[in-house]
């Protein structure tokens, strides 16, 4: 008799030997086509889909250049993993070691910043290729505990033969995302990795919890900041007229003066003091604080025409919205839920209600308080460019949508129905597989890469 998805992963902890043979005949039946005895689960299923449309080769692994160790220093003092480091460590490292596991983490590009744990197991990664600086993203290295949960945005577990190249096959790793607790925004990657014999069912909810822990440690590192930035800007408020914000570097808000509070204001990703427009408050003039800015709204109209908004949904791992006109260009990084809501705008030009955008996103016309929630942070940063009752883009804005390639690659952490119909929906764009070194292998076929959907 078949056995079941989970009927395979109880077997695993009783006889790990059995279930990787399984796990095995799995693989080889579905790359030859044939029936396999299991279905896979469908978060391998559908990575293992994103791996034959790519071109990555099952059955020899590729190794991207490690980085350097100047450029692992550089990585490690700049990216926001470092400040959650004790964490990881105090809640992985000490069963890590003696599970016979190593600790993995990350960066959000998939290269591994830090690697400790059991000393064998370490020797061990190394024939794998999962060494410091190594790029262990999806789309080189197929299915894998660091760029697949960094993919589909949720904790996964990868066991023997569900990694997609087959040197892997004696391997079990178990990753979670860290997200900025702010914003959604992807950080990087923790995981749990050794032999498949180590492998437990716990071993996923247990990282996951970890990983939780740090993005709570993020959000009070965060929140401290703004205290302090706080102390400084409140009396630099006080002595002004008309309206004005003390933002981080990031443009998070600390207090403001004239106008109503908001979370965030955008801010170009290079910013210098002087008159820079701001998509949220028009002209604005800034000065550098300590840790921040000082934002002070000039009065004065901003300037009209055709404004042209880009939403770039072609790569999974990072998607943006960038608008232009007369006044300057900005972008803003999506996180997923607002990438999702922003695709479904750009469908349907005329406009969706709550009711529907529920419906699209949850096949639940009822929840209208979740998308009226999310709508409100989505006008945050596109201000004017939006219009409710229904939710619209503007009459006036030309939008034009960036898809990946294949229609299946669509946005693939979404499980929402709409967006799973356009998977299957929208019309095929091949493209040729461009390697890590920036080479493309194979002949171009009806290429246009990415797909581009303009909408007016």
């Amino acid at each position: 008799m078949a056995l079941s998805p989970t009927d395979v992963t109880r077997l695993a902890v009783v006889d790990s030997a059995r279930a990787a043979r399984v796990l095995s005949e799995v693989r080889s039946a579905r790359l030859s086509g044939q029936r396999a005895p299991v279905a896979p689960r469908p978060v391998i299923e559908q990575s293992w889909g994103r791996m034959l449309r790519g071109g990555v080769d099952p059955d020899h692994d590729f190794r991207a250049g490690l980085l350097s160790h100047e450029e692992v220093r550089r990585r490690r003092e700049t990216t926001a993993l470092r400040h959650v480091l004790p964490v990881l460590r105090e809640g992985l490292l000490s069963v890590a070691d003696v599970a016979h596991h190593i600790m993995v983490i990350a960066d959000d590009e998939g290269r591994v910043l830090w690697r400790e744990g059991s000393s064998p197991v370490l020797h061990k990664a190394d024939g794998l290729g999962f060494a410091l600086g190594a790029d262990w993203r999806e789309d080189v290295v197929g299915t894998n505990g660091v760029g697949t949960p960094a993919v589909v945005r949720r904790p996964v577990q990868v066991f023997a033969s569900e990694h997609f190249v087959r040197s892997h096959a004696a391997w079990t790793c178990a990753g979670a995302p860290i997200t900025d607790p702010r914003d959604g925004r992807l950080i990087g990657v923790v995981d749990v990795s050794g032999p498949l014999e180590t492998m437990h069912p716990a071993t996923l909810a247990w990282v996951d919890s970890v990983a939780k822990l740090a993005e709570s440690r993020l959000r009070e590192l965060h929140l401290a900041s703004l205290e302090r930035l706080r102390a400084v800007g409140a009396p630099v408020l006080a002595g002004l007229d008309g309206r004005a914000v003390v933002v981080d570097r990031d443009g998070w808000t600390a207090t403001v003066t004239g106008m109503p509070y908001t979370n965030r204001v955008p801010l170009p990703k290079s910013l210098s003091p002087g008159r820079r427009w701001l998509p949220s408050l028009g002209l604005c003039a800034l000065e550098p604080l300590a840790g921040g800015w000082l934002v002070r709204v000039a009065e004065e109209p901003v300037p009209g025409g055709i404004t042209r908004i880009v939403l770039d949904l072609a790569l999974p791992r990072r998607c943006s919205v960038t608008v232009s006109g007369c006044a300057g260009s900005w972008s803003h990084e999506l996180t997923p839920r607002h990438a999702e809501l922003l695709y479904l705008l750009a469908r349907h030009r005329t406009g969706r209600s709550a009711a529907g955008l529920a419906e699209d996103m949850f096949g639940d016309p009822a929840r209208t308080v979740t998308v009226r929630a999310e709508m409100s942070r989505v006008r945050r940063y596109l201000g004017g460019l939006l219009e409710h009752r229904p939710y619209r883009f503007g009459e006036d804005a030309e939008v034009e949508v960036l898809l990946p390639a294949d229609p299946r690659d669509l946005l693939p952490h979404s499980t929402a129905p709409a967006v799973v119909t356009a998977r299957a929906t929208e019309p095929v764009r091949t493209r040729p597989r461009a390697d890590p070194n920036g080479t493309s292998s194979g002949p171009e076929r009806d290429v246009e890469p990415p797909h581009a959907v303009a909408t007016t």
